[in-house]
């Protein structure tokens, strides 16, 4: 049997807007991969990277994506006797919302979907094939 639907619908709403502040243990964190059993690497804004766990009420209910952002709380760290050294709080979804608050870091820049080619060769993608009239003038 699965979860009562009013677990899911209270996990989704949990993440669906920013808190309005952070406090000191708490930072905003890029998915790096996933690393199995509800763990996840992390790169923190300082580029340290930190093993987090995803709480069981976001499990099977909220997907979280390599490149995804994620909410992090350290303040139960350095009590655990592993490797892991935090909680995942919060899942950005809306990352749109998420930016526009003071506390999202700097070292975070908004990216493209579309990277600029670097190349000089002008890209074919949604172009026409060339036609064989050309290939005739021979």
């Amino acid at each position: 049997m699965g979860r009562p639907k009013r677990n899911i619908v209270a996990a989704a709403e949990e993440t669906s807007t920013p808190p309005s502040a952070l406090t000191p243990t708490q930072s905003i964190a890029r998915v790096i991969k996933a690393e199995g059993n509800s763990l996840y690497s992390c790169s923190l804004p300082n580029q340290k990277t930190v093993l987090v766990e995803l709480p069981s009420r976001f499990r099977n209910t909220i997907w979280i994506k390599r490149g995804g952002y994620v909410l992090i709380d350290t303040k139960d760290a350095d009590v655990r006797q592993n490797k892991i050294n935090g909680e995942i709080v919060n899942v950005v979804r809306d990352e749109h919302v998420w930016r526009k608050e003071s506390y999202w870091p700097k070292e975070f820049p908004k990216s493209s979907a579309y990277p600029e080619d670097s190349d000089e060769e002008e890209s074919t993608v949604g172009k026409m094939p060339p036609s064989d009239s050309e290939d005739e003038d021979e």
